[in-house]
């Protein structure tokens, strides 16, 4: 592997920083948009049940708001429930909102990074090749004619073309599959918040009726 490297030149380093960037971009997305970690499923129905009767206490709010992102937009709204038991309803919606925003904000994290590299790797393959092709005309002497030009360095110049341009594509189409992946995962995430967070309001609003 080092030898490719050294046959494709100095050009290739910048590749070789964007796969190791996107390698951890890609493991901690991984990481971090668990379903444990971002919206457990049965956590909706958990948090209506120990709250049928009142709002629970701080200490169980503290609780459900360390337990993932979701537990953190419901215990918003108990918390909003119990600083204004009065508070209307759009007034609960926008308290949850806003933490909900904060969340997605989060749940998108790094993936502008990773579609910065899977646009940028092509071009720094590119930029690669042009330099390999700048080095293959620079092996041609004025007397190429006759004496074929400088031969390793017109092999030189082909290697670097050549590495460049695959490792740019190795690089940048992992990167956007990920990249794709990574955003459709994020928007199922965010679709259920919204409905959780939809249905959790209706509970709320019936707890303070009640």
């Amino acid at each position: 592997m080092f030898s490719i490297i050294q046959a494709a030149g100095w050009p290739i380093w910048p590749l070789v920083a964007c796969s190791i960037l996107a390698l951890a971009l890609v493991i901690e997305r991984f990481l971090s948009l668990k379903s444990a970690r971002v919206a457990p499923p049965r956590l909706l129905d958990e948090a209506m049940s120990v709250s049928r009767g009142s709002v629970p206490s701080p200490d169980v709010v503290t609780q459900l708001e360390q337990n993932s992102a979701l537990g953190e937009v419901l215990a918003s709204g108990f918390r909003a429930l119990n600083s204004d038991p009065r508070c209307t309803e759009a007034d609960l919606r926008a308290t949850m909102e806003g933490t909900g925003r904060a969340v997605a904000h989060r749940l998108e994290r790094y993936l502008s990074a990773l579609a910065t590299i899977a646009s940028a790797a092509p071009l720094l393959g590119l930029l690669g090749t042009v330099i390999g092709m700048i080095e293959i005309f620079g092996s041609q002497s004025p007397g190429a004619s006759s004496t074929g030009g400088n031969p390793a360095q017109l092999a030189h110049g082909i290697s670097v073309a050549l590495y460049n341009t695959a490792f740019g594509l190795i690089v940048a189409i992992p990167a956007l599959i990920f990249w794709r992946y990574f955003r459709a995962r994020v928007d199922a995430y965010l679709l259920t918040l919204e409905l959780a967070s939809d249905r959790f309001v209706r509970h709320l609003l019936a707890l303070r009726r009640a």
